[in-house]
């Protein structure tokens, strides 16, 4: 018998209606163009059998809870179009995001408390379906300069048995652009408490708290909480541009903004009102004196601390 080959892969990600029912997915219509990795269809809690008895030996475990876990890491492009949604808009709003369309103009992502979405996952390993419903995560954003900027998103989902099932053949990535490096051509604006300066790496880790419950009368996978953080490198400036030290120890809270792109419809405009800058640390890149910044981005109003805009 021929192994299984783990670049024979296809994903398939749709928003439920209902919690934890399957929308079934389809390769036409919802294929998911990303990187796979970590792919846990079976993430089982065993309980050990505590017994005695007249003998030495194992007593066994029971398995007390089985729940799903994948990684997706999708590359961060836009659209054809401004205002139209992108192909791997169903995952950042089951990572508590919610989502607002201004037809032909825009289509913005920020986090929400409430109302959170959830989605079915499919995903085709040569011959094998994997079903996780119920599924919600948390994302990484990633944007280094000289590399493509990428969302890591860790979902965490229900349980459904594997079936033999054969790799679709008809999947469309139409929805998937190519993306844009992330360089001085491409990236034309970054400010960071309203000052410029060049950066080489920029994370912002999305910080949910993704719980799975189950218990008599209840099974699902919640988000319960948020803290959004990150890090940057920027090139050092002299201290009359910038005393970026104290700053950091006074706890100033100011805004940060970087645009990518350029084509309507695969501008991205990354945007936080109050971010606070952490542990500044010199670092040393081609022999330029870096400065390497934690960053903890904290709500304005509420529900605001990041925001993502495709224009």
């Amino acid at each position: 018998m021929a192994g299984k080959l783990m670049r024979n892969v296809g994903l398939g990600i749709k928003e439920e209606v209902t919690y934890g029912t399957d929308i079934v997915p389809t390769s036409a219509d919802n294929s998911i163009l990303a990187r796979v990795s970590d792919a846990q269809p079976a993430s089982t809690e065993f309980a050990e059998r505590n017994i005695v008895r007249s003998y030495l030996g194992s007593n066994g475990q029971v398995a007390v809870s089985n729940h799903s876990e994948i990684t997706v890491e999708f590359e961060l492009a836009g659209t054809a179009a401004a205002g139209d949604v992108p192909g791997w808009a169903p995952l950042l709003k089951a990572c508590g995001f919610g989502e607002t369309i201004v037809a032909a103009t825009s289509v913005t992502y920020k986090p929400i408390s409430t109302a959170f979405k959830s989605v079915s996952v499919y995903y085709w390993l040569d011959g094998l379906l994997h079903k996780m419903v119920g599924c919600m995560g948390t994302p990484s954003f990633s944007l280094n300069s000289r590399g493509i900027p990428v969302v890591s998103v860790k979902l965490t989902g229900l349980y459904s048995a594997v079936s033999d099932v054969t790799l679709p053949t008809d999947f469309d990535y139409s929805a998937f652009l190519a993306p844009k490096a992330v360089n001085k051509v491409n990236t034309t604006a970054f400010t960071l408490h309203g000052t410029t300066a060049p950066f080489d790496t920029l994370s912002i880790d999305g910080g949910n708290n993704v719980v799975y419950r189950n218990m008599p009368g209840l099974e699902e996978v919640i988000i319960t909480d948020r803290k959004v953080t990150g890090s940057i490198s920027i090139q050092m400036t002299t201290v009359a541009a910038k005393a970026w030290h104290d700053t950091a120890i006074s706890g100033t809270l100011a805004g940060l903004s970087m645009t990518h792109g350029a084509t309507a419809g695969q501008i991205f405009t990354i945007t936080a009102p109050k971010v606070q800058l952490t542990n500044p640390q010199y670092a040393d890149k081609d022999g330029v004196v870096m400065l390497n910044l934690g960053l903890d981005f904290q709500p304005n109003a509420g529900n605001d601390e990041l925001s993502i805009a495709i224009t």
